[in-house]
């Protein structure tokens, strides 16, 4: 009896401290620490790896990415296609004010050309040679004397074709595609003209002939013609027929609305007949 009272009091006792434990203590983190606002963390990236340089192999020769006969031009003493010395953007070749003394070498799919304020003193047959999607063509503010007659024979696309403050004496044949003829501030002389040079334009809008030599409307005008600037030549007569149709007395030219003959010798008061198809009347200088 003794003992097994002990022994339960033991029992009793272990059981107790079991259940009495006391937990564990708690474990604190340290605070985080917070960078300050201005911390740039040092990343080393790894070296960037060097590509092989690959040497040019443009072909000016073949049928390649220029035309035929569009050899490296001179430009002072290094021969460059155009798009390393101008500026070529989606079809545009820009070489305004490049000290160009010729046309440079195109590519192919070039439909809008300018080389404005140059010094380029002539138009090849060459030049412009199977580009066949050229629209526009600015070469105003060259040295222009010389255009060759097949210059712009082969162009089935051009519509706007600027020639302005050059030395140019007479034209070749034109596109009949052509809507906008600016040849402005030059020598052109009638005597250097073709014979009905814009008849065949039946979307001619824009006829800019002022400020040359002129002895002579150019005549038939076609139907499309918008403007007409003559003034400052040396016109000293207008036909009946040079605007109306003298064999229809209803006729009406409805889209010629602005011509310019003034600074011509001609009185246009005595020409009254010659504008009764017209819209507007012309603006001269009565003599």
């Amino acid at each position: 009896m003794f003992y097994e009272f002990i022994l339960s009091d033991l029992c009793f006792f272990s059981l107790t401290e079991v259940w009495t434990l006391a937990p564990p203590p708690a474990v604190t983190q340290p605070p985080a620490i917070v960078p300050p606002e201005d911390y740039v963390e040092e990343v080393t990236l790894p070296p960037r790896p060097t590509k092989s340089v690959v040497p040019s192999t443009l072909d000016f020769h073949g049928p390649g990415l220029f035309g035929p006969d569009t050899v490296p031009f001179s430009l002072s003493t290094a021969g460059m296609p155009s798009c390393l010395l101008c500026v070529c953007i989606s079809g545009s070749v820009y070489c305004d004010d490049s000290d160009l003394n010729q046309i440079p070498p195109l590519p192919k799919e070039t439909t809008h050309f300018y080389a404005r304020f140059n010094k380029i003193t002539e138009i090849r047959a060459t030049d412009f040679i199977n580009l066949n999607q050229l629209k526009r063509i600015d070469l105003s503010g060259n040295q222009i004397s010389k255009v060759n007659e097949d210059a712009f024979g082969s162009m089935l696309q051009l519509q706007d074709l600027i020639l302005a403050d050059n030395n140019i004496q007479g034209l070749p044949e034109l596109p009949a595609t052509l809507k906008h003829i600016d040849v402005r501030n030059n020598q052109l002389r009638s005597s250097g003209m073709h014979a009905e040079a814009f008849m065949k334009m039946k979307e001619l809008q824009f006829l800019y002939l002022s400020n040359n030599k002129l002895d002579d409307i150019p005549v038939p005008l076609p139907e499309s013609l918008r403007v007409l600037h003559l003034q400052n030549n040396n016109i000293q007569s207008i036909g009946q027929d040079t605007f109306c149709n003298t064999h229809d007395i209803n006729y009406i030219r409805k889209a010629l609305e602005d011509i310019r003959l003034d600074g011509n010798p001609v009185d246009i008061n005595l020409y009254a007949n010659a504008y009764v198809c017209l819209p507007r009347l012309p603006i001269g200088t009565p003599v």
